[in-house]
């Protein structure tokens, strides 16, 4: 079983930035199996960033857009999410997720809240 713990969510204004982070413990951890999600009011849960297992290259989300950045650090077990240029619409629980050799996100962290006001 993996355990992940996010930090680093927050009350912001529009055209902030935030940096998040997600710590992993637990068996074996392979950071190139982790993601971030997000999960707004009313709304499903949405793919936001991940690494590509072989090659370990990052992918977005396509609303991303550019104002996102995913980076790992792989000794630490932990992985980040460099939000700019925040908008309201970003407003939402941010999870990350862990992928197992299966190909399933099936470890979630409880997520750390992130409100952009404007």
């Amino acid at each position: 079983q993996v355990q992940l713990v996010e930090s680093g969510g927050g009350l912001v204004q529009a055209g902030d930035s935030l940096a998040l982070s997600c710590a992993a413990s637990g068996r074996t951890i392979s950071s190139l199996r982790m993601a971030w999600f997000r999960q707004a009011p009313g709304k499903e849960r949405e793919f936001v960033a991940g690494f590509t297992y072989n090659g370990g290259r990052t992918y977005y989300a396509d609303f991303v857009k550019g104002r996102f950045t995913i980076s790992r650090d792989n000794a630490k077990k932990t992985i980040y999410l460099q939000i700019n240029t925040l908008k309201p619409e970003d407003t939402a629980v941010y999870y990350c997720a862990y992928r197992s050799a299966g190909g399933s996100f099936d470890s979630w962290g409880r997520g750390t809240q992130v409100t952009v006001s404007s």
